[in-house]
């Protein structure tokens, strides 16, 4: 007993020595505090949230919707420059994971959980109310914006929001041997002050934005699986004491599951889940509308990619009320939310892609994900759409989509539809688990001063706090708790965007030295200089060699003219 006791004691003064308390103290602090407001006043913070976020749309709309395609155009131009070829690692490294595990579990851990909720729900809604100016609800036209609209949310635009984090993060923690904390990126720009209270002011923001962001999943996960229980006639209606159960053992579930670690937890979960998404993806293009499904997935891309410039424009400036309403519970939601998602997301694809290079992490992350998210939607969006006309009747007749019943109400119209609605369960609940457990850890690591590693006392408080978060957002959404997830997500955004502004610079700077480039511009220097002169020298009848020095501890570049030239 004695022995036990003394490993606990260590194990707790590991932890003392490990936690910032400023950055922990804190978070945790305000954190608690926005729990016990809930539980005190619910209307009080219910009023709070909608005015917030009424001020954020109106004011800062613009900047999200500008911010959101600038992160895209800065990571294409990063793969595509020079500062590609540089490893996040050492130049000798290779990659940790396998390529179709690391896929796995950065889709999951990226947005696994909203395909779930939203692949038949938002193709739907945008075909049955499209947005302010596009044409006519359930018109042909309607089809096509609906699946660009859907794709602009889903595509290149949220993970080059991932894309801009996760760079930033392995090339500071794997190249330079940083610490693996969103302030140490900024070590280009502030120097040692990202140690002190500058960076501390950014792992909280990162903190809050993982919290809020992560909660909100989690709701979106509550709903959905409410929904389940209630199509099958399990229960009644999901109630709000329903929605929080199903919240204290998703949240249990994902404590467990990140306390055993990256490569025994969510890999295995990533792995599993992705087999499971592709059963249920393949049932429904087989038992749906499959012929329509294919005509569908080039129309499309086609659509997203002549559309990309109108729906990157598209603020409150663009139409009236309606246009700002359509923007607050669409475009902006989702980039907020993106961005919520960003530190642990980023953070955690970071972690996974150790031995990459900037090109291929920008591959993996921005064309794999769009593309399976354009299938996934062509499957499920379209069928969706096809059953609605052919009278299934899952809009309804106010032209509203019930988006968390909507994939039951699909399954609905094929066989087996009480089998598969159960999968639909079982996979919501174990995407968010493999994504909540990441940001659970991610949390940790940004509390711990940059562990790789977080104590289970850290994780295990973050995730539990995370289900707190998720229940009191729920809860101040009453009858429309969606709205209510959404508000608070938006808000809790707002900051860390432009801490993400300021990672671009950063990084750019930062990547300017790396050996890669400065071997790369010496050796073009030499080059260069070596031509110029042979070309005086030897009127351009010359050739270059590379020759031991002096030394004959290293080469220089020399030039001589040919054996046959006089000089």
């Amino acid at each position: 007993m004695s022995t036990l006791t003394d490993r606990e004691h260590a194990s707790a003064g590991r932890w003392k020595r490990r936690i910032d308390p400023v950055v922990f103290g804190f978070t945790g602090v305000v954190a608690i505090g926005f729990v016990v407001w809930g539980l005190v006043s619910t209307s009080g913070l219910k009023a709070a949230s909608d005015t917030s976020r009424s001020w954020v749309i109106t004011n800062t709309g613009w900047f999200f919707v500008l911010v959101a395609s600038f992160f895209v155009i800065y990571v294409l131009w990063l793969a595509a420059s020079k500062y590609g070829r540089i490893p996040l690692g050492r130049d000798d490294e290779g990659p940790e994971f396998r390529t179709v595990s690391w896929i796995a579990m950065m889709f999951s851990a990226g947005m696994g959980i909203g395909l779930m909720f939203w692949g038949v729900a938002e193709p739907l809604s945008h075909f049955a109310s499209p947005p302010p100016g596009t044409g006519e609800a359930q018109s042909d036209e309607a089809v096509q914006s609906a699946m660009a609209s859907t794709m602009f949310h889903w595509g290149l635009h949220p993970w080059a929001i991932y894309a801009v984090v996760g760079i930033a993060i392995a090339y500071g923690t794997f190249r330079k041997g940083r610490k693996q904390l969103i302030s140490s990126a900024f070590v280009p720009l502030f120097g040692r002050r990202a140690e002190g209270p500058a960076g501390k002011v950014i792992d909280i923001l990162a903190i809050f934005a993982t919290l809020f962001g992560s909660a909100a999943s989690l709701g979106l996960g509550a709903l959905q699986i409410g929904a389940g229980l209630q199509f099958n006639g399990w229960i009644d209606e999901p109630s709000k004491i329903v929605l929080v159960s199903v919240i204290t053992v998703l949240t249990i579930l994902f404590i467990l599951s990140a306390v055993s670690g990256i490569e025994r937890g969510i890999q295995w979960l990533s792995n599993t889940n992705m087999v499971l998404a592709l059963v249920l993806a393949v049932f429904v293009f087989v038992a749906g509308p499959t012929l329509f499904i294919l005509n569908l997935v080039p129309t499309a891309l086609g659509d997203y990619a002549s559309q990309m410039t109108e729906m990157a424009s598209r603020t409150a400036a663009s139409g009236d009320d309606a246009m700002e309403a359509w923007l607050s519970g669409w475009t902006i939601f989702y980039w907020a939310w993106w961005v919520s998602w960003t530190p642990f997301v980023g953070m955690f694809i970071a972690r996974i892609s150790r031995g990459r290079t900037i090109r291929e992490f920008v591959t993996g992350v921005l064309l794999v994900p769009t593309l399976v998210s354009l299938v996934w939607f062509a499957i499920f969006g379209g069928a969706g759409i096809f059953e609605q006309r052919d009278g299934a009747g899952i809009v309804g007749a106010d032209g509203a989509v019930q988006s968390d019943f909507a994939l039951f109400q699909l399954l609905e119209q094929y066989p087996a539809a009480s089998i598969t609605s159960v999968l639909v369960m079982v996979l919501v609940g174990i995407f968010f688990v493999s994504g909540a457990d990441a940001a659970s850890i991610v949390m940790g690591t940004l509390s711990e001063r940059g562990s790789t590693e977080p104590s289970k006392p850290s994780v295990i408080f973050w995730g539990a706090l995370t289900g707190a978060v998720a229940a009191i957002m729920l809860v101040i959404g009453g009858s429309d708790a969606l709205t209510g997830l959404q508000n608070i997500t938006i808000v809790a955004s707002v900051p860390f965007v432009f801490v993400m502004v300021g990672l671009c610079l950063a990084l750019y700077k930062d990547l300017q030295t790396d050996p890669v480039i400065v071997r790369h511009r010496l050796g073009l220097e030499a080059v260069e200089e070596a031509v110029a002169v042979g070309v005086e020298e030897h009127d351009g009848d010359f050739s270059l060699v590379v020759e031991p020095s002096e030394s004959g501890d290293s080469v220089t570049v020399s030039r001589q003219g040919r054996p046959d030239d006089p000089s």
